[in-house]
């Protein structure tokens, strides 16, 4: 019901100053710029009930105790000083998980994040002290790995996609196939990037079959180029089948014709690993006859957030020299952390020091241990060991699921909102069945006592 004018003037008469709301001895450790912002927010709440008839004078006395209001207060600032990229443990099976900031880093790339936070060599040759490319590095490094007459590195996939098209195919028409005319996370399709890089975007085919004559039908003197997109977030089964780069780069041979991939996934590792056998390599798309394949350095490849275009020196020299280049290039530390993962490519050992590709890799066997010590870390709890289905994640081997187990535990959404909010590590996992599920897949052996102690405290 509301209430009269002089009630609610007197409920909020009963409003204290800030400078009142924060005397209280509990609250003299906090920051504070932090705990006037928050006992600035604690009141306009408290107005606003006033004002909407929810709350009398004696009621907002009440509230405003220190006894009542210190340790609301306390709540709130603890809230508002935990850092919003906090690391958390993922046992949802995900491995490329893009809520989690994909590829976990190896521990060289950790390492040389934190030597390039201060000054550091970024477009400068150390020797003669001139300036230099601040991609030189990758670049060669990216060269050596693939196998390609040039490399350049911007801040994502998307951003690389869009820098090949308006650098080498602007005012052009580009052929692709509507199967591939795919929208990823945050509403990035392709057609919109042709349009914005000045394309003009020729679709051929069905969803389901496009042949290489749709292609060479598509083609005439304003063709620049056959692109051709990776559907790397979902699969097409059945009567589907689509022109490979080597067709289109036979098609190409003898035009003026650019044939560009957009690989997505990134996967540098040339062995076989279980489960990724349909995934597109770097290696083979290149070796197949594209001019430019571009693709993630934070999804199979293992390293931090970027976009890596290679191919022959021409066209990415071309891109290089492109204004929008500069507004895309990456950091310092992205450059750093990506020059220590292909360090571990060129000298060391991938399926051991690469996270993802270790994570990836491990086998069914192998997992079941895994899980197996997990439970044994949590006596007392209903915890039992069950074969599970896990994903590479981030569009990379869409729809198929790598065999896996997890351990499994009575709970619904609420015991999975005590995982994520335990502390000082949060712990993300799956729902399925009516269970918990914590999956092995991804998590290593030094996060299992850690993972242990946050279901007990979810538990508790």
């Amino acid at each position: 019901m509301p209430r009269p004018e002089p009630e609610r003037a007197a409920a909020l008469r009963c409003l204290p100053s800030v400078d009142e709301l924060v005397r209280a001895p509990a609250l003299a450790d906090v920051p504070r710029a932090v705990l006037v912002a928050v006992a600035r927010g604690l009141l306009e709440e408290l107005r606003g009930q006033v004002l909407a008839g929810e709350l009398d004078g004696p009621a907002v006395a009440a509230r405003c105790r220190p006894e009542a209001a210190a340790p609301l207060l306390l709540q709130r600032c603890a809230e508002a000083l935990r850092p919003r990229h906090a690391r958390v443990l993922n046992a949802t099976g995900v491995v490329l998980h893009t809520g989690l900031g994909r590829a976990p880093l190896p521990r060289a790339a950790v390492d040389a994040l934190v030597a390039a936070a201060g000054y550091a060599i970024v477009e400068v040759d150390p020797r003669t002290g001139e300036r230099d490319q601040r991609e030189r590095g990758v670049a060669a490094l990216l060269r050596s790995l693939a196998g390609a007459e040039g490399a350049l590195v911007v801040n994502n996939n998307a951003a690389a996609t869009t820098l090949v098209l308006a650098a080498l195919c602007a005012g052009t028409e580009v052929v692709v196939s509507r199967g591939e005319l795919v929208e990823i996370g945050g509403g990035f399709r392709v057609p919109d990037v042709m349009r914005r890089a000045g394309c003009t975007m020729v679709e051929v085919g069905t969803t389901n079959k496009t042949h290489l004559h749709d292609y060479a039908a598509a083609t005439t003197e304003r063709t620049g180029a056959f692109l051709k997109v990776h559907t790397s977030n979902f699969r097409i089964e059945g009567f589907a089948s689509t022109p490979s780069v080597a067709d289109l780069a036979t098609l190409a041979a003898g035009r003026s014709v650019l044939v560009l991939h957009d690989l997505g996934s990134g996967l540098l590792w040339n062995q076989p690993i279980a489960g990724l056998e349909h995934e597109p390599r770097i290696a083979d798309s290149l070796g197949a006859g594209a001019h430019v394949t571009c693709c993630s350095g934070d999804k199979l490849l293992g390293g931090p957030q970027c976009g890596i275009l290679l191919g022959g020196a021409a066209p990415i020299a071309r891109c290089r020299a492109h204004p929008l280049y500069r507004a895309l290039r990456c950091d310092k530390l992205t450059l750093g952390a990506l020059e220590a993962t292909l360090r571990i490519y060129a000298a060391g050992d991938p399926l051991r020091d690469v996270p993802t590709l270790r994570l990836l890799a491990a086998a069914p066997a192998e997992l079941r241990e895994r899980s197996e010590r997990l439970a044994a870390l949590l006596p007392g709890l209903p915890a039992t060991v069950v074969p599970s289905e896990s994903y590479a994640g981030s569009g990379a081997n869409p729809a198929r699921p790598l065999p896996s187990f997890a351990v499994a535990l009575p709970g619904g959404d609420a015991a999975a909102a005590a995982l994520r909010a335990a502390r000082p590590c949060g712990v993300f996992a799956r729902l399925q069945g009516g269970a918990l599920l914590l999956d092995a897949r991804t998590l290593l052996l030094e996060d299992l006592e850690a993972v242990a102690a946050a279901v007990r405290t979810a538990f508790r």
